[in-house]
């Protein structure tokens, strides 16, 4: 067999690899050419070369192989969460149009709808059509149960339709009752991921209409259907749920901390190190104002910080920021 003809997944070790490796074990060392053919157990840092000799190849106990295996995927991880938080702030401006922007004349692909209650009956009248898709983002900790009631039976109509539905929301949502509860009772092709930070709301139904906010309490909103923004607004949201984690139907299992500092308060390491405060910080994640104070408490325990600015100071130095980016 030559490298050439050698071809599998990239996390795979064939019967091929295997069979050399327990060799590798049994014999201490393998001949270089006898490692060309079989290149996945390089790949998998299971053979190195012997220091002594070039031409054999000793093994690698996959104790040893594997966390440095594992550490690139968490780099990896790590640099896609740093691309999430710089993808929704490039997209913020455009989420987060006010009423005064609004205020434009209405064409046929832009409407301004004014007042709650017409936003909803414009959601309401665009969903009972639909016949493919509904795509949401939803900020904030959670939507309220009054909300999630109300949503529920035209999202169950849309489903048994035939239209699948995603949502995306922040971290913070995970440990709402009332959310999770609501997509129990759903039936149908349902699944919903959750990050860190997230645009503002988004409604978008069959990729050809979509409902923004275009005032900050969100009581005006535009009801586009302009196929470049229709286009612009799906793309972004596809970007954002590529990184996100899935919390529904089946949750994913959150990253464990790392040196005492869980992935959240490295989240709120950063936000701090850009100069926010902890009303702005609570805000953008989603979360209460005693919660953040908590994290930050936390992050000046694990440091050894007697004060904000020296925790800043102590979460430059500690490297951590660069770890997760």
């Amino acid at each position: 067999m030559t490298a050439e003809a050698h071809t599998h997944g990239a996390e795979e070790l064939c019967a091929a690899g295997t069979a050399l490796y327990s060799r590798a074990l049994r014999e201490g060392r393998v001949k270089d050419e006898d490692a060309a053919a079989v290149p996945c157990l390089i790949d998998f840092g299971l053979l190195r070369a012997d220091p002594d000799d070039s031409r054999w190849q000793r093994p690698v106990p996959p104790s040893v192989a594997l966390p440095g295996l594992l550490g690139g995927i968490e780099d990896e991880i790590a640099h896609q969460r740093h691309r999430e938080a710089k993808l929704a702030k490039a997209f913020a401006p455009l989420m987060a149009l006010d009423a005064e922007r609004a205020s434009f004349q209405n064409s046929p692909m832009i409407h301004v709808l004014l007042g709650s209650q017409r936003i909803n009956d414009a959601i309401g009248e665009a969903s009972a059509v639909a016949t493919q898709e509904l795509l949401t983002i939803q900020p904030g900790g959670g939507r309220p149960p009054a909300g999630l009631a109300a949503a529920r039976p035209i999202e169950q109509e849309l489903l048994a339709r035939g239209c699948r539905m995603r949502t995306l929301y922040q971290h913070t949502s995970r440990h709402s009752p009332a959310v999770l509860a609501h997509y129990e009772q759903l039936r149908g092709d349902v699944a919903v991921r959750t990050l860190d930070e997230v645009t503002e709301r988004l409604v978008l139904l069959d990729r050809t209409v979509a409902f923004i906010p275009a005032n900050t309490d969100r009581t005006v909103a535009l009801e586009i259907r302009h196929p470049a923004l229709i286009s612009y607004l799906v793309t972004t949201f596809e970007r954002l749920w590529r990184l996100a984690t899935p919390m529904f139907p089946v949750a994913a299992q959150q990253p464990p901390a790392k040196d005492g500092v869980t992935s959240r308060q490295l989240t709120i390491a950063a936000l701090l190190i850009e100069g926010h405060t902890d009303a702005v910080i609570a805000e953008r994640l989603g979360m209460n104002i005693r919660t953040v104070r908590v994290h930050i408490a936390k992050l000046a325990s694990t440091l050894g910080s007697d004060s904000r600015a020296q925790l800043g100071y102590l979460i430059g130095q500690s490297g951590m920021l660069e770890r997760d980016g």
